[in-house]
């Protein structure tokens, strides 16, 4: 089957890899229908890489798909089922797990002998993932959705379950002020996401034209371009002179522009992933403000929600989609996320 195989920081290959069997009770075999080009696998392609993945492996972790054929203990998912995919599922069982911390399972980390420690065995990045036709996963991390759900759509679960997980950590209200930082895919998310929650101002600050545009389109009330307009004065005007009830950081640098946005007792959420960051922080406005400061990482027991929050409509994510490219075109996909043209690409296989 042709598969997208990562083989070192800037490459990238087509290649042919053997179809996956079943090998376990509990397994799954999923046929791919479509999955997402993540903002990850942008920062593995670059040379020197912003994140690291494992050489050779099948690329690709966000993805939506079909059960092909299912293990000898599977008895809830039958061929032709419509499913979403966790690929980094937490065990359940391990010490982390049963302690409520499934986004540091022992299970998921355990990859003792690679250089790769902080890094759980995600598929796509550090184990095979979707960008091929065929997966085998195991059963705990299958999610089922309607089978009317458009695959492109429900591409977008992993993310989804990662912005939901994250967000709720806030607890916004009902009239609740929200300013986000960034309109990539994830700052779409997060800015649909606040509004769905009820919050009366979603201000989302983004340099680009294009992306800004679509904020607007996603909830948000209003839209600030960084480079000509003042955020943090914009948020005051904009709050009685208070400063916004919380701000959701989806870039990865911007630490002290959230810390500074946000009320007295405001709370940020710092989500953008940046592993070369290493911003100069003002301890003392922490302290004088007494901000809460979260981080948000992946979404642990999540997916079971956003495949309901997918299939309801409540979130306008055909304005996220943008682009769908066959995998013999993948390399269209990455020119124009490289160049600012689109927002979440959904690859799909050709081979069926």
């Amino acid at each position: 089957m042709k598969s997208i195989i990562f083989k070192k920081p800037g490459e990238w290959a087509y290649e042919d890899r053997p179809i996956p069997q079943i090998k376990n009770p509990d397994d799954v075999k999923i046929k791919v229908l479509g999955v997402g080009i993540c903002g990850t696998d942008l920062h593995v392609l670059m040379n020197p890489p912003m994140h690291p993945a494992k050489p050779d492996i099948i690329f690709g972790h966000e993805y939506a798909g079909e059960v092909a054929e299912v293990g000898s203990a599977v008895n809830w998912l039958k061929p032709g089922d419509k499913v979403i995919i966790d690929p980094h599922p937490p065990c359940g069982h391990c010490e982390h797990c049963r302690s409520d911390r499934p986004d540091m399972c022992t299970t998921l980390y355990s990859q003792q002998g690679t250089p790769y420690f902080e890094h759980g065995l995600v598929r796509g990045l550090f184990q095979d993932g979707a960008l091929t036709s065929y997966t085998c996963v195991p059963s705990y991390s299958v999610f089922k959705i309607e089978k009317d759900t458009p695959f492109e759509l429900a591409a977008l679960a992993e993310p989804l379950s990662c912005v939901g997980y994250a967000i709720e950590k806030l607890h916004i209200q009902a009239g609740d002020t929200v300013c986000i930082l960034g309109a990539g895919p994830m700052g779409l998310l997060f800015t649909a996401m606040a509004k769905a929650n009820g919050a009366s101002k979603v201000i989302v600050s983004e340099p680009h034209e294009y992306r800004r545009g679509k904020a607007l389109k996603c909830g948000a009330t209003r839209v600030v371009d960084p480079k000509t307009e003042n955020l943090k004065q914009i948020c005051l005007d904009e709050t009685n002179g208070l400063g916004v009830d919380h701000c959701i950081e989806a870039v990865g640098q911007l630490l002290m522009t959230a810390i500074d946005v946000v009320r007295t007792s405001g709370k940020v959420i710092m989500f953008g992933h940046d592993e070369t960051a290493a911003p100069s922080i003002k301890l003392a406005e922490i302290v004088r403000k007494e901000v809460t400061i979260f981080g948000g990482f992946l979404g642990k027991y999540y997916f079971e929600k956003t495949g309901r929050i997918i299939e309801s409509g409540i979130l306008p994510l055909e304005e996220i989609v943008t682009h769908k490219f066959p995998l013999s075109q993948y390399e269209d996909g990455l020119e124009l996320l490289r160049a600012g043209k689109a927002i979440k690409v959904v690859i799909y296989p050709e081979e069926y």
